[in-house]
């Protein structure tokens, strides 16, 4: 998408709908039906009906797809439907899929969609187990003859060049993880409700991979999220304030690859998220000192920091301080790490409920967020207002 096609898109569609199932390890039940639960539910809370969508956004690595998604919650005609690749990453780039075709034309309500059994079903964190052969699996080859098979082992490598680069120690991940744990334990929603850690919980927490700590890595979750996105125009007949989409984007860096981009020249940052950064202040015309709330993808606490450095919020090396001063609110459902990891969409949910005014930790006069997707892989992001 060009700049010049992504200012025209701010401000022209919204959220209007959020809907999802409770989130489990055992959900008991087929990923379709949590699809169709998670689908309902943000149509009953936009205040419409299956016959009100014309189009669908979900991703890849995912087993319901668009047509049986429709066809199961009842919904009819599609003029649109995709799918974005590279897991996380897409979460926010559904919204910006569906908020083209509605600033475009090509439909008029789209639902995004994610949902799966991660936990009691495929585990992506078991890590590569088969691999087809394909050009991703030949860059992979140069990384799982040493060892190197799950994603937490792909995040460790550049974790620990981050400590090695600034001087700090693993302790330096601590506050995302205790800032996370902090909102979900208020989070009736939240896997970890009830449950608030400390940093001697999590210096105390096993390795899974160092400089990776069990507490610095997200949960696998069985759960499904949807989104309802229309026009700005008609946001204003619906039930709820909509969350306007001011600005939206999609980012891969030179030399990427998914999470083993390990030959770039440095590998203390995140520069597909700094492409994304660029195009979200450039075309919002906002700024990091704008942010009422942010909602940073945290399948791995390092990768928070390194978020808030790429966005500009702080200074590189700086994100541990950043984070364990509270400056910004962060996380404030619980994130992946403490409510639930569904990719990132329940995320964006969240931001939409803080410029409702509707969130459980709610942070007054939120009117901008920040939401960010998948790290170490061609991302995405979104600036959210009312």
């Amino acid at each position: 998408m060009s700049l010049r096609t992504a200012d025209r898109l701010g401000g022209h569609a919204a959220v209007v709908g959020i809907g999802a199932t409770e989130f489990s390890k055992d959900s008991g039940r087929s990923e379709l039906t949590l699809a169709v639960e998670a689908v309902r539910a943000a149509l009953d809370d936009a205040g419409l009906a299956p016959g009100d969508v014309d189009g669908m956004v979900t991703f890849t690595m995912d087993t319901s797809p668009e047509i049986t998604v429709a066809q199961a919650a009842g919904i009819g005609e599609l003029s649109f439907f995709s799918r974005v690749h590279y897991g996380g990453g897409a979460a926010c780039a559904t919204v910006q899929q569906a908020a083209l075709a509605v600033a475009t034309g090509l439909a008029e309500t789209v639902v995004c969609y994610r949902a799966f059994n991660e936990r009691s079903g495929r585990r992506f964190g078991s890590g590569v187990q088969r691999r087809e052969p394909s050009a991703e699996g030949a860059a992979l080859g140069w990384s799982l003859p040493f060892g190197l098979l799950t994603p937490a082992s792909w995040a460790a490598m550049a974790a620990q060049r981050y400590l090695h680069t600034y001087g700090l120690s693993p302790d330096a991940f601590a506050p995302v993880a205790v800032v996370d744990r902090k909102y979900a334990a208020t989070n009736p929603a939240a896997y970890f409700h009830g449950q608030p850690i400390t940093a001697a919980d999590h210096a105390a927490s096993r390795w899974i991979v160092e400089p990776l700590r069990l507490l610095d890595c997200c949960q696998e979750t069985d759960g499904g999220q949807a989104l309802v996105v229309t026009s700005a125009e008609r946001a204003r007949d619906l039930p709820h304030r909509p969350a306007l989409i001011a600005a939206a984007a999609q980012g891969a860096g030179r030399a990427q690859e998914q999470m083993t981009s390990f030959y770039r020249d440095e590998l203390t940052g995140l520069p597909e998220m700094g492409v994304v950064a660029r195009q979200l202040w450039r075309t919002s015309g906002l700024g990091p000192g704008d942010m009422d709330v942010a909602v940073l993808y945290d399948h791995f606490t390092p990768f928070v920091l390194m978020q808030l450095e790429e966005f500009g919020f702080c200074e590189r090396g700086q994100g541990a301080a950043f984070v364990a001063e509270e400056v910004l609110p962060l996380n404030t459902h619980g994130g992946q790490l403490g409510e639930a990891y569904l990719h990132g969409m329940n995320g964006i949910a969240e931001a939409v409920r803080q410029l409702r005014g509707t969130a459980v930790n709610q942070v007054d006069g939120c009117a901008r967020v920040l939401v960010t997707a998948g790290t170490g892989v061609p991302t995405s992001g979104l600036v959210l207002t009312r």
